[in-house]
């Protein structure tokens, strides 16, 4: 049941924010996969989307700005048996941390990052994130966004990530569906999520999104899976084509899978036989009682060759 991954921290997210709606797919998702919350981790960065940890029954990591994807790295290499789920928004992945964005896609670890999209930084009242179109001007801004906006769904297929996924945080089970789908995928996933802010965001609204959405999955013809290596170039170009269209038209659904593509744990496995089997997690580091196996003489031993010593 959902419930079991709910916890008891009140939610204080405005009312009507589209991060309820992201919040009730993954409690929806996660036990319809029927993980357990000791091995499912969450993490998250700052801003609104930041607090998502706090509302999931499992192991959370509210991190620093942009670097939940830095930290989610670290504790899938460490235990490769784990889950691993980001949330962030579109200020907190794609500005100050595009650069581990585009790192995960380009290792294709087992990762599914989950991207919170209202095109301003809610948390700190408004001001324009990455991708706020030009010219665009919510109510917080005292002039036109000046800058050209980040395409998320371009910037994941160019990056290598190998499943990248588009949602609205009003369709709930269309998103939980999209978020089990990325769960499932071995590789680096992205989930899209347009979400409204009711706060500071006038112009992306639930009215705006009404009328225009649609699912790709009922577009005649669509297939965004790579069914040969062949297929990889014509299935990416086809993907950051489609993310092009918004306008009076928006598509939402799965826009890219390959699962041709190593992921980066098998690559590290090649490379070090003991990871599957003793991954870092596993591995014993202390005696009973805390004692750590190296004592200071064992230390010396093993890295004399690069003590330095300095004479006085």
């Amino acid at each position: 049941m959902a419930s079991r991954f709910r916890t008891d921290v009140w939610i204080d997210w405005c009312p009507g924010c589209g991060d309820f709606g992201i919040v009730a797919a993954m409690h929806k998702a996660f036990a319809e996969l029927n993980l357990e919350p000791e091995r499912l981790a969450v993490v998250s960065g700052i801003g609104c989307s930041g607090k998502t940890p706090h509302f999931i029954n499992a192991n959370g990591v509210h991190t620093l700005h942009g670097r939940g994807i830095a930290f989610a790295t670290g504790i899938k290499l460490a235990n490769p048996e784990l889950t691993v789920v980001v949330n962030g928004g579109d200020g907190d992945l794609l500005g100050i941390g595009m650069a581990h964005f585009v790192a995960l896609g380009r290792r294709n670890l087992d990762i599914a990052v989950i991207l919170h999209n209202n095109q301003v930084y809610g948390l700190t009242k408004g001001q324009a994130s990455p991708t706020l179109k030009k010219g665009d001007k919510p109510k917080s801004l005292p002039v036109p966004n000046a800058q050209d906006p980040v395409n998320p769904i371009a910037i994941a297929v160019s990056a290598g990530f190998t499943f990248v996924a588009r949602g609205y945080s009003s369709w709930v089970d269309h998103l939980k569906e999209l978020i089990k789908a990325a769960i499932n995928h071995r590789g680096a996933a992205l989930v899209e999520v347009l979400q409204p802010c009711v706060t500071y965001n006038d112009l992306y609204t639930v009215d705006y999104y009404k009328d225009k959405l649609y699912k790709l999955e009922e577009e005649p013809g669509w297939d965004p899976v790579v069914r040969s290596p062949e297929e990889t170039e014509e299935k990416m170009s086809r993907a950051i084509a489609k993310s092009r269209e918004w306008g009076e038209r928006i598509p939402v659904g799965v826009f890219y899978v390959n699962p041709y593509v190593e992921p980066y744990e098998d690559r590290i496995a090649k490379r070090n036989p003991t990871f599957s089997s003793v991954p870092p997690a596993r591995q014993i580091i202390a005696r009973n009682g805390g004692e750590p196996l190296l004592g200071r003489e064992e230390f010396r031993k093993l890295f004399s060759d690069y003590i330095i010593k300095v004479k006085k």
